[in-house]
């Protein structure tokens, strides 16, 4: 019932949200006197907070109409390859001239973790005057009716094969956060397989491949409960009229929830800071708020069986470091990954990836060159910074740049053979 209690205090507050707009119109109007005075700006931005904070964000826009090439401004257009229940897998695709020469294939596999694959708009658009870019586009399982069927780790893992097929030989696979354990595993599928579709190298960014290394209070709240207790207190049904009507699933509400709750104060003094732009009126800075909590805000829903799967895989059980994870019922030997390289990234301040977690990776694909590795620490960086920002531009984006296009052609495959030996991570 909490779900459906959940939408009817939503209801309920449109007509409520509706008149503090309105208002807000009013005491903002130029041509209303009391716009021009500090108490007029009081009334229009706590009205404008109010409205803000009272309102369900819809799907973001990616809203990337161009970039820039070799020092052309080319422009940019979105477009479906690929579609799945529960995903579209979206291409930029780069007006071009017809001269330039074929860039790298880039497959981002956005988080599915409550928000959208625009929390990745930023990534995509440091990335994409470098690269052919591609991103997985979830759908939230709210909008996704039950006859469609369900949606597990497993499908997912399925669903970054299929991907890779489509997109061909030589791409490059890159998982931010909650994808890394996935996209791992579909690599080390299609490596057991010979599969020649096996991408030329895959990044990990803040990644929760060991969450036993420095757990975070995230990693810390799974271990304390049982996969029981998650089932009985965070799934619940989708109410109608929605077109999920029925589905059970970890709605993306209470994720934002938790998220906020980690750092409350922050988002408190964000808000307070917020309210004083606007009297100030400082619309730069109320902007920048706006273009943040706009994305951040926007949430969606996980299929329940996705969502317990993963926490029970990843976060109670480590199933992957452990060497214990399963595929369709057979087992995932990430020592079968030789021929892809390995770049892992992480934050210096993660709080939800603590540092050593994604490093893992080098650990466990054992057999992966030396020379095919590399892994860096981002200094003064949060999880959200590993993939967004001014660091991110300046520092991290090179390397990934440079690192894919060392590895563009994978080399031949080599002999099988089982070792246990672990290599050292790269320079």
């Amino acid at each position: 019932m909490f779900y459906q209690f959940y939408e009817m205090n939503h209801a309920a507050m449109i007509p409520l949200r509706a008149a503090a707009d309105a208002m807000r119109l009013f005491y903002a109007n130029p041509l209303n006197p009391l716009s021009e005075t500090a108490a007029g700006r009081m009334f229009s931005a706590g009205l404008e907070v109010f409205e803000r904070m009272t309102r369900r964000y819809g799907k973001p826009a990616f809203g990337l109409a161009k970039t820039e090439v070799d020092g052309l401004s080319v422009a940019v257009t979105e477009e479906i390859v690929w579609a799945k229940p529960f995903c579209n897998l979206l291409h930029f695709r780069r007006e071009l001239p017809q001269e330039h020469a074929d860039d790298q294939k880039i497959l981002i596999v956005a988080p599915m973790s409550g928000h959208y694959a625009t929390l990745l708009r930023g990534t995509v658009e440091a990335l994409l005057p470098h690269a052919d870019i591609y991103i997985t586009d979830w759908i939230d399982a709210r909008t996704v009716p039950v006859t469609e069927g369900s949606f597990d780790l497993d499908d997912y893992i399925d669903y970054v094969v299929e991907m890779l097929h489509v997109l061909g030989p030589r791409t490059h696979v890159m998982g931010v956060c909650q994808p890394s354990v996935p996209v791992l595993a579909a690599v080390a599928v299609m490596e057991a397989r010979n599969d020649p579709m096996v991408p030329a190298s895959m990044t990990l960014m803040g990644g929760p491949i060991d969450t036993r290394i420095n757990p975070t209070a995230v990693n810390k709240l799974a271990e304390e409960h049982t996969i029981e207790w998650f089932k009985d207190n965070v799934i619940m049904t989708v109410p109608w009229p929605q077109p999920g009507f029925m589905r059970r699933v970890y709605p993306g509400f209470l994720q934002l929830s938790g998220f906020m709750s980690m750092n409350l104060d922050r988002h408190v003094t964000a808000h307070k800071e917020f309210f004083d732009h606007l009297v100030r009126n400082d619309g730069e800075s109320a902007e920048k708020h706006r273009e943040f909590y706009d994305e951040y805000l926007a949430v969606m829903d996980l299929t329940e069986e996705f969502y317990l799967q993963t926490v029970d895989t990843v976060f109670i059980k480590h199933s992957l470091p452990k060497g214990e994870m399963l595929h369709r019922q057979n087992l995932i030997e990430t020592s079968a990954i030789r021929n892809v390289a390995l770049l892992t990234v992480e934050g210096e301040n993660d709080d939800i990836s603590g540092l050593g977690q994604t490093k893992a990776a080098q650990t466990i694909c054992s057999n992966i060159p030396d020379d095919m590795r590399m892994h860096y620490v981002q200094p003064e960086v949060g999880h959200y910074g590993v993939f967004n920002g001014s660091r991110f531009r300046r520092d991290i984006v090179p390397r990934i740049v440079d690192f894919t296009r060392k590895h563009g052609n994978p080399p031949a495959p080599k002999a099988k053979g089982r070792s246990g030996v672990s290599k050292g991570k790269g320079s």
